[in-house]
C-alpha cells in the first residue's frame, strides 16, 4: 500500500508542478525580450483599437490594455537604448485632416504626441498604403503589433526597424566602392 502511494505520488508531482500558474507576462517585457532579436527589417506597431488582428505569419499581436501615448514613450525609450536599432516612423496621412467633429480629442492627441516625436523624422503614408507594407514585410520578417486603448482613428505609429550603426549613406557608399571595383 505504502509502495502504491509512493507510485502515485511520484506520478502525479510533475503534473501539479506543471499545472502551477505562471507569472503573467506584461507588453513591456515582450518588448525588451523581443528587442535583441528584432532588426533591419522588422516592425513594431503601437496601434489603436480598431486595428485589424493580422493573419500574416510573421504577425504576432499583443493587447496591452494601456494608452498609446504610454506604449510609445515606452517603446521609443526602449528603442533609443538599444545598441543596435533604430525607428523609422510611418503615420497615418489621413491624421493631419481629422477635426474633433469628426474625431473627438484628435486635436488634444496631436498636440501630446508631437512632443514624443519631436526632433524624429516622421514619414506619412495612406492608411491603406502602411497596411500593404505591413502585409508585404509580415511574409518574411517578424512585426510586433501593440494593440493599445485609444479610440481616434488614423493615429497609429509604424515602426520600421533600422540599423543603429550602420547607416543608410555608409550602405551607399560600400556599394559605390563594390561597384568601381568591380564594373559589370
Amino acid at each position: 500500500m505504502v509502495k502504491c502511494l509512493l507510485v502515485l505520488s511520484l506520478a502525479l508531482s510533475p503534473t501539479l508542478q506543471a499545472a502551477a500558474p505562471r507569472p503573467a507576462s506584461t507588453w513591456q517585457a515582450k518588448v525588451a525580450t523581443s528587442l535583441p532579436l528584432l532588426g533591419h527589417r522588422n516592425w513594431i506597431l503601437i496601434v489603436d483599437s480598431a486595428y485589424p488582428l493580422e493573419v500574416s505569419p510573421g504577425v504576432e499581436t499583443i493587447e496591452t490594455n494601456a494608452g498609446q501615448l504610454e506604449v510609445l514613450r515606452n517603446v521609443l525609450g526602449q528603442i533609443d537604448h538599444a545598441p543596435h536599432i533604430t525607428p523609422n516612423i510611418y503615420m497615418d496621412a489621413e491624421l493631419p485632416y481629422l477635426t474633433d467633429q469628426v474625431a473627438p480629442g484628435v486635436l488634444q492627441y496631436r498636440s501630446q504626441i508631437k512632443p514624443l516625436l519631436q526632433n524624429r523624422p516622421i514619414q506619412s503614408l495612406p492608411h491603406e498604403q502602411l497596411l500593404t507594407k505591413i502585409d508585404e514585410a509580415g511574409r518574411t520578417f517578424h512585426i510586433l503589433v501593440l494593440k493599445t486603448t485609444m479610440t481616434i482613428p488614423y493615429t497609429s505609429v509604424f515602426l520600421q526597424l533600422d540599423c543603429k550603426y550602420w547607416t543608410t549613406d555608409a550602405e551607399k557608399q560600400l556599394r559605390e566602392t563594390m561597384r568601381v571595383a568591380h564594373p559589370q
